[in-house]
């Protein structure tokens, strides 16, 4: 049997997974068996778009709700109680600038399960994080970028 892969996440990210599977399994099934009645009803379902329509909808959601499943499964909660508050780690917020002069920039690092650049999560995956994972406020550290070598300190932990 092949090991799964676990998901790092915070508390929050696991019960807005749990969240989502719950609207999933209870209205957006049904939602989509609706259609597919419907669908049926339109005749002929060889050349019925609707109906096609209807079946792709049913196959993506059962397929995130598995997808789902498994990540709520096989999370692991990102804890920080004891961890040093000015180390980078997972689950926390980090601002860095980068250097010589750039603006400063911050995000929270969090597993891939939550990652979501638009809301300041970045995956502890990203190459961002990987270089800065591990370093303390006020150390310079190299972040390599499919762009090139970014040069970057970091000035607060969260």
């Amino acid at each position: 049997m092949a090991v799964e892969k676990s998901y790092y996440m915070t508390q929050e990210g696991k019960e807005k997974l749990e969240n989502e599977l719950e609207y999933l399994k209870t209205e957006k099934r049904q939602e989509v068996v609706e259609r597919i009645k419907i669908a049926r009803g339109f005749g002929d379902l060889s050349e019925n778009s609707e109906y096609d329509a209807a079946k792709d909808e049913q196959a993506f959601v059962e397929s995130r709700i598995t997808q789902v499943e498994k990540m709520i499964r096989n999370a692991v909660i990102i804890e920080n109680d004891n961890a040093n508050p000015n180390v980078v780690s997972l689950g926390k917020r980090v601002t860095f600038k980068e250097l010589p002069d750039g603006e400063e920039e911050s995000y929270k690092i969090v597993g891939s399960a939550e990652a979501d650049p638009f809301e300041e999560k970045i995956s502890n995956d990203s190459p961002i994080a990987r270089s800065l994972l591990g370093h303390e406020v006020g150390e310079e550290v190299t972040v390599s970028t499919p762009g090139g070598d970014l040069d970057v300190k970091i000035l607060k932990v969260e």
